[in-house]
């Protein structure tokens, strides 16, 4: 019988910025006023755009879902990697590592979807200006947004 490893990886290893220990109080300042001025900055371009009724156009409903989706998009690694500077621990377990990609591929691959559906407001806008509001109704808006969710968790599922 041949010797074999039966090891079973339950967690990985992750690399941090600087092995300085004395270096992790101001990388962690950094890192957490950046993703405080992200998500502050995203929920007040949403706040503005609902409690404004000049802003209930398509254009900003479609801005106000680019923004909470980079709230969430923020959210997926930011707080595990200011915890692991916080605590100097390196592991992540293997359910949620995956669990991280999931998330980033789904939120990642959603940004670029909603860029594509501003993109076509867009030249509705420019290139059928009489057009615009018999084409862009709440009802497509609301149905870009669906189909643009419900496409990319399928995909990230893959």
């Amino acid at each position: 019988m041949k010797p074999m490893n039966d090891t079973e990886i339950s967690e990985f290893l992750l690399l941090g910025f600087s092995g300085d220990p004395k270096l992790h109080p101001l990388i962690f300042a950094l890192f957490l006023s950046m993703y405080l001025v992200t998500v502050l900055g995203n929920l007040l371009i949403i706040l503005a755009t609902i409690s404004d009724s000049h802003l209930h156009t398509p254009m900003y409903f479609f801005l106000s879902n680019l923004s909470f989706v980079d709230i969430c998009f923020t959210s997926t690694n930011v707080p595990k990697m200011l915890l692991n500077i916080q605590t100097q621990s390196k592991a992540i377990t293997y359910p949620g590592c995956i669990t991280q990609i999931h998330f980033f591929v789904l939120l990642i691959e959603l940004d670029i979807l909603l860029l594509t559906v501003m993109a076509y407001d867009r030249y509705v806008a420019i290139c059928h200006p009489l057009h615009y509001l018999v084409i862009m109704k709440p009802h497509l808006c609301g149905l870009l947004i669906l189909v643009s969710w419900v496409v990319r968790v399928l995909y990230a599922l893959l």
